[in-house]
């Protein structure tokens, strides 16, 4: 019984990291027309442009929406240095190496070195800074990290999407007006919300995980 916590948490937060994949890249705002589509990498662009985000009627940050994003690539990289189970090394690199062109995703369109520099880009940047210098260290926190510590971390990370799913709910009506009709939730909002909740449960399962057993003299 011990002996299988380990797996299972190891397949549950695979689980929910593919989940949250899935939920970023698919529609959360789905409509007839593909051009009309809402995915969760386009929100926080879009947000920018809609009226009353513009005007302060609707009070949120447009970084919000990259928060999904960010559990993702961090579970990613705390999945790859996991202890237990031995992941084989090829499965380690290529999570790690994933991360990599996720981090970029955050990058805007048409970007140049000036435009990052910029105060509205800065918070983004430093996500993607922090993502690549994680995989550059992923040894050192496949080496020191214990298992338990990952699991906290894991349930913290499980965490971020829950704002972006909110302001999306507070979206709601202002789309309402933008689209003339009141749009659905899209499969990508309910795969983000599942995928959150497994990465949680998966990060209790690791600090909830019976120590070795004890050899009797």
């Amino acid at each position: 019984m011990i002996r299988r916590f380990t797996p299972s948490a190891a397949l549950m937060l695979a689980l929910g990291l593919l989940l949250l994949a899935l939920g970023y890249w698919r529609a959360w705002l789905p409509h007839s027309s593909a051009a009309l589509t809402l995915l969760g990498v386009d929100l926080p662009e879009f947000v920018k442009f809609v009226p009353e985000v513009r005007s302060g009627q609707i009070a949120l940050r447009r970084e919000v929406f990259f928060q999904p994003l960010l559990a993702l690539t961090g579970g990613m990289l705390l999945l790859a240095t996991l202890r237990q189970p031995p992941l084989p090394g090829w499965m380690r690199l290529a999570l790690a190496a994933l991360v990599i062109p996720a981090a970029l995703s955050m990058l805007p369109p048409a970007w140049t070195p000036a435009l990052l520099r910029t105060p509205e880009f800065r918070t983004q940047v430093w996500y993607i800074l922090l993502l690549l210098l994680g995989v550059a260290l992923s040894p050192l926190l496949q080496r020191f990290l214990p298992d338990r510590v990952r699991g906290l971390l894991f349930v913290g990370l499980a965490l971020l999407p829950l704002p972006a799913l909110r302001a999306y709910l507070r979206l709601q009506p202002a789309l309402a007006v933008l689209y003339g009709q009141a749009p659905a939730l899209g499969a990508g909002f309910y795969l983000t919300a599942v995928g959150a909740l497994l990465l949680g449960l998966g990060g209790l399962l690791l600090i909830l995980r019976p120590g070795p057993a004890r050899r009797r003299a």
